[in-house]
């Protein structure tokens, strides 16, 4: 059976058409080169070279083997390359979910650097509701997510990659838009905008300890499911919102951006589970890390 060592042991005296040149460069002896291509045309059943005692010359058949040899052994270099980038996470697929608000902090900055690093990697991005994606990444739907921190989750792994401040979201002529700043207690009589409990729990208890702070309950006026909507809504002067403080950069006609005095920090997390073999997840996490 002919074997890549022999092929390439070919390869090589074809190039030199001199057996104790290509045995040279083989670190071999010239007997044992002569026994491997002997055995290989055996095995072939053509003969590959004339020879003299000077030199060699590839026959028709020959150079043939010669071009198909060089594209196989480049083909099974490359195998055996991709089997070690692969091992190491350079090469793959990686499948990252992440909260609408992750767009307009970490996930620019994260993937620029992560698909630099690791071009070969086929990366998926898909945004999707926070609360759910918890359940996706410990259902393998997804290798990892960018999502505030859940809290204690059994089987899920996190690690804090931004701390953030609530500010607050306001319509443009509402009196509270002529003030720098914002107090808790500056919110009593308003009504406010919020995404569900069920979608993003961090979010919700954040808004309704800042609001007690100011010594009273928000009244919750509309919930809906995306920040944007939230944002457009206030626009339409349907109430207030306390939003993470990247959604300023969605630049909303119609809503002003105010901070808060002693504003509520919201985490985002990166989230995995632990049992996750993908080779790829690692350099990404690593890339979270340094995002930290």
């Amino acid at each position: 059976m002919i074997d890549i060592r022999q092929m390439r042991y070919f390869v090589v005296l074809a190039e030199t058409l001199h057996f104790g040149r290509a045995a040279e460069r083989l670190h071999l002896s010239q007997p044992p080169l002569s026994r491997q291509i002997a055995a290989l045309e055996k095995e072939l059943g053509v003969r590959l070279l004339e020879r003299n005692s000077r030199h060699a010359t590839l026959t028709r058949a020959g150079q043939r083997f010669l071009d198909d040899s060089k594209a196989v052994l480049a083909a099974f270099d490359q195998a055996c390359a991709n089997a070690q980038l692969a091992e190491h996470g350079q090469l793959g697929e990686l499948s990252i979910g992440f909260m609408m608000y992750a767009t307009y902090t970490v996930i620019p900055s994260l993937v620029r650097r992560y698909v630099a690093h690791y071009p070969m990697v086929h990366t998926r991005l898909r945004e999707v509701i926070p609360g759910s994606l918890a359940a996706d990444i410990l259902a393998g739907r997804f290798d990892a997510g960018i999502m505030f921190d859940p809290g204690f989750i059994r089987g899920l792994q996190t690690s804090a990659i931004l701390s953030e401040p609530l500010c607050l979201a306001v319509p443009a002529n509402h009196p509270l838009a002529l003030r720098a700043r914002i107090e808790a207690r500056d919110l009593e009589d308003e009504p406010l905008l919020a995404a569900p409990v069920e979608v993003s729990t961090m979010l919700r208890e954040a808004i309704i300890r800042y609001c007690r702070s100011g010594g009273f309950e928000p009244i919750i006026r509309l919930e809906t499911q995306y920040q944007h909507t939230i944002v457009n809504l206030v626009a339409e002067g349907l109430g207030v919102a306390l939003v993470p403080d990247g959604i300023r950069k969605a630049r909303s006609g119609g809503v002003v951006f105010r901070d808060l005095d002693n504003a509520p920090i919201v985490n985002h997390v990166v989230a995995w589970r632990p049992g996750n073999l993908n080779p790829a997840l690692t350099p990404f996490l690593a890339e979270c890390e340094r995002r930290s």
